[in-house]
């Protein structure tokens, strides 16, 4: 059973810096690429940030590029998001995914998996 399984998320104030994990099972990781998106209130799910199987390739939204950083342990099946300079427009539900796709894609129809996502409000 395949599982994606968020944590991290949780009520910050403007500026501060968060964590969030996703813990994954039930298929082959490490031949993954892995991805973040979001998705806010009355607003359509975006891409955030996307790192390919071995890490090598990350790609970025422009508007988290040099406050966002994706990371992966393949070891433990799990992918990373720290976040800093958080602003309330980072406010949104943050879901994990995976795809089969060999480059970081933005596309989230490549996406083959998803989590049930996590809850990060930015207070100001």
């Amino acid at each position: 059973q395949v599982q994606l399984v968020e944590s991290g998320g949780g009520l910050v104030q403007a500026g501060g810096s968060l964590r969030l994990s996703c813990a994954a099972s039930g298929f082959g990781f490490s031949m993954y690429t892995m991805g973040w998106f979001r998705q806010a209130p009355g607003k359509e799910r975006e891409f955030v940030t996307a790192i390919t199987w071995s890490g090598a390739s990350t790609r970025y939204a422009d508007s988290v590029k040099g406050r966002f950083t994706i990371s992966r342990d393949n070891a433990k099946n799990a992918v990373y998001l720290y976040i800093n300079s958080l602003k309330p427009e980072d406010t949104a539900v943050y879901y994990c995914a995976a795809s089969r796709e060999v480059i970081a894609t933005m596309n989230p129809r490549m996406y083959n998996y998803w989590g049930q996502g996590t809850q990060v409000t930015v207070s100001s």
